[in-house]
């Protein structure tokens, strides 16, 4: 079931660079369901199922946005940085967890309470990402030198999956951990007659597209790209409005035919063309969407060698970059399993 596979990616930890643990979850449910695996420098895992000439790459990042240890003062409390995009006050009073030399420690962040701040205008103030710090309960730099935790140690949040009202479910890392789910439910079904390299399943797409998918797709060289990802805030709840953001959790996956307001990638017509007859055919539901912010691996892949005809094949998610709450509809997940697996029993798009 997709669900149960998205709640083992979720419940997984995988900071950018350090995407091990999900990398090792990924092989082990594709072992025996594809042809070859290879890992290259960076991290990238990718899996092959061998076909014809016309060769599909089908990418998702895996990993996750998170913190980094920073600095340790002498009562031991931690400093650390963003790694990846946060909306900063979401992190306040988040449970986390730090992947220590030896092993993992809990902790809590915490701030100046608010009972404290003065004067009173500076309640009103936004609380910045600065003003915060993780307790794990140590009593001096010492004390957590100890735990194992030093400078440059990954933090993730501690939260886990659990599911909602009407099918839907909630955790941390629905970006991209949805992108994954689907990709490996569909390696695991599809019976194309091309060769698929997908998953690529990509490293340091939330440090800004750094690396993953371009080297990955240079080494490939694929005639084609899609990338499995989540959309930006649907305009389906309070705070954001249809002509923001089009998409509706519910409706289907969503084809981004252009994202950040043209400013990122200008999706191949033929490519949509191609996945939209498929989901017309197979009465499968799906979305249009010309975002105004966002990017996913796509928007590198077309760059690479001589240019890569690319499309992002996307999953409506609330709350996105507040990892420890992000939502998604199963029956959106489902969807997208089932338009990828139509689009790649048909022949190529540029035949």
């Amino acid at each position: 079931m997709v669900k149960e596979l998205l709640k083992k990616l979720s419940n997984a930890h995988g900071l950018s660079s350090y995407e091990g643990s999900i990398r090792e979850i990924i092989r082990t449910e594709l072992e025996g369901h594809v042809d070859e695996f290879s890992e290259d420098a960076m991290g990238n895992l990718v899996a092959i199922r061998r076909g014809g000439d016309f060769k599909v790459m089908v990418a998702s990042h895996m990993d996750e946005i998170g913190l980094m240890v920073q600095y340790i003062d002498d009562e031991g409390f931690i400093r650390f940085v963003p790694i990846g995009g946060w909306f900063g006050p979401v992190l306040y009073t988040q449970r986390v967890v730090l992947h220590g030399k030896k092993g993992d420690v809990p902790g809590v962040i915490g701030a100046k309470p608010p009972h404290l701040l003065s004067p009173p205008e500076d309640r009103k103030k936004e609380v910045k990402i600065d003003d915060f710090f993780i307790d794990i309960g140590a009593t001096s730099a010492e004390d957590v030198a100890n735990l194992g935790i030093e400078i440059g140690t990954p933090v993730t949040i501690d939260r886990e999956f659990t599911e909602l009202a009407n099918n839907r479910v909630t955790g941390k890392a629905m970006d991209n951990r949805v992108g994954v789910a689907l990709l490996i439910k569909a390696l695991k079904e599809t019976t194309s007659p091309h060769t698929i390299y997908g998953g690529v399943f990509t490293v340091q797409e939330e440090l800004g597209l750094k690396g993953g998918a371009k080297v990955s797709a240079f080494t490939l060289d694929p005639d084609c790209a899609i990338a499995t990802d989540v959309t930006i805030p649907p305009g389906d709840h309070p705070g954001v409005t249809k002509k923001e953001a089009s998409p509706v959790m519910g409706k289907g996956p969503v084809l981004v035919l252009v994202s950040a307001q043209g400013r990122g990638l200008m999706a191949d017509w033929k490519l949509a063309g191609w996945l939209r007859e498929a989901a017309d055919e197979a009465d499968i539901p799906y979305q249009l969407e010309v975002g105004t912010g966002g990017n996913t691996d796509a928007t590198i892949i077309h760059l690479v060698r001589g240019g890569i005809p690319s499309i992002p094949l996307s999953i409506p998610a609330r709350y996105i970059h507040s990892p420890p709450v992000e939502v998604v509809d199963i029956g959106d997940v489902e969807a997208g399993v089932s338009l990828l697996l139509a689009a790649l029993k048909r022949d190529s798009p540029f035949a």
